[in-house]
């Protein structure tokens, strides 16, 4: 371990300075542009910092890698949490964490996400390093039934099932969080609302899942990774754990590919974030 921090140590400056150009972090509070190491250098007294991406954003990708292994560096108790992994499958993450199965295996025991590549780096670090991951998100088919049969369809799982879901009901969210996600969809119904209250199972989900790791793990932080939708303006998953967890000092991140890259107009974009990130729209996508 040792080994690999030397050469963490070495190289991670030289490829933060080698991505740079390609995307640019604002604080918002101070109201001006920060590097990657200056924003963790902020985090000093923040228990859980989320990350919200676009899935296929490759530059912000690179840069959630690199966040998170200055994090670490910085503060070693922190633990990784991804909404790209269900609650049902933590075992099977844990035990390729713990080398005791491949990586074949894990991918396809653990239904990684087609674009797996894009986390993989995350991943590795946290093996080699020994550093806990959470699989935070709801698992696909109680997403499905949420979508079918609503929220209350949760209630008739066995008892078995739920150990995998947050103590139910799950409140739905209202008010502005509502509204985006209704301007988002386009104004359609959503099918009485059944599409709408799985994005509250998933934001229910992921916010008890890291609840429940800090619950266990005190003075732990928490790097916490989903499509921005879920934490932006403070909403969704950040809103729920902040609900659960009111002591908890958490920040946010909003990161994503901007037309006006060249000339940003933060102004538009603060209301995003603790800190706003925006990539260049040139660069490949992941896929």
């Amino acid at each position: 371990m040792k080994k690999l921090l030397f050469l963490i140590l070495i190289c991670l400056p030289s490829i933060v300075s080698s991505q740079e150009e390609n995307y640019k972090i604002y604080d918002v509070k101070n109201g001006k542009i920060i590097s990657s190491q200056e924003l963790v250098q902020q985090m000093k007294t923040v228990d859980v910092l989320f990350f919200g991406e676009e899935h296929n954003d490759s530059t912000g990708h690179l840069l959630e890698a690199n966040i998170f292994k200055q994090l670490f560096l910085s503060y070693p108790r922190i633990a990784l949490s991804l909404e790209m992994f269900h609650t049902d499958v933590q075992v099977i993450l844990d035990e390729y964490l713990s080398s005791n199965i491949s990586e074949k295996n894990f991918i396809k025991e653990s239904r990684a996400w087609i674009n797996y590549k894009d986390y993989k780096t995350l991943i590795e670090f946290a093996k080699a390093e020994h550093i806990d991951v959470t699989a935070a998100n709801a698992a696909t088919r109680y997403s499905n039934l949420v979508t079918k049969s609503g929220l209350h369809g949760l209630q008739a799982l066995a008892k078995a099932s739920k150990v995998y879901l947050p103590p139910l009901p799950i409140d739905t969210a209202d008010g502005r969080y509502y509204a985006k996600f209704i301007e988002t969809m386009g104004g359609h119904n959503m099918g009485g609302m059944k599409i709408y209250q799985t994005q509250n199972l998933w934001d229910a989900t992921m916010s008890w899942s890291i609840a429940r790791y800090l619950k266990k793990h005190n003075g732990a932080k928490v790097f916490q990774l989903n499509g921005r939708f879920h934490s932006d303006e403070h909403l969704g998953t950040y809103a729920k754990l902040q609900k659960q967890l009111s002591k908890v000092t958490m920040k946010n991140i909003s990161c994503f590919y901007a037309d006006d890259f060249k000339n940003p107009n933060w102004g538009k974009y603060t209301n995003l974030g603790d800190y706003v990130i925006i990539t260049n729209p040139d660069v490949k996508r992941s896929y």
